[in-house]
């Protein structure tokens, strides 16, 4: 990779983890029995993830979103958020990039793994929530996050297909 390949790569990474935090930031809705609040911040990480690969995946969905959780207020997720949201971005990432990237379309199989890394943030939640506010009241967050990851799916969809084109 040249200097300047390695350099537009850097800035495309930084560049997915400012969009994380802002999407995450921008539109969200305090679950109040958590602590917690419902974002579409994961469209952006399946976005990043699919398009990227698994190490930006990993890095924007972790950081971007763990940015978002301490400059709202909830530091307290910050650590959770950190590990649960990279781990989604390396799920997509692992499950829809290749394919992705070969197709240049969004196939079933992106699909599924984009719902399968959905369904893993959503596990991650509940185990965090039940750690932290005990599991009886961490099940108030499984709705509103299954909607959230389930959305987002839906959001990123139209927008990977915009980008089919785009070789990053």
């Amino acid at each position: 990779m040249s200097r300047n390949n390695s350099l537009q790569h850097l800035v495309l990474v930084a560049l997915f983890i400012a969009l994380v935090a802002l999407a995450t930031m921008v539109i969200n809705v305090p679950m109040i029995a958590t602590q917690g609040f419902i974002n579409v911040g994961d469209a952006v990480i399946f976005l990043s993830a699919v398009l990227m690969g698994p190490r930006v995946g990993l890095a924007a969905g972790g950081l971007g979103s763990a940015l978002a959780d301490l400059l709202l207020g909830y530091a307290h997720w910050a650590p959770w958020t950190l590990v649960i949201k990279a781990v989604e971005g390396l799920i997509a990432a692992l499950l829809g990039h290749a394919i992705y990237k070969d197709e240049q379309k969004v196939s079933r199989r992106v699909v599924g793994g984009l719902v399968l890394s959905s369904l893993w943030m959503v596990l991650g939640y509940y185990v965090a929530g039940g750690i932290m506010v005990g599991f009886k009241t961490a099940l108030a967050s499984v709705p509103g996050n299954l909607v959230q990851g389930l959305g987002s799916v839906v959001l990123a969809l139209p927008l990977l297909h915009a980008f089919r084109r785009f070789k990053m």
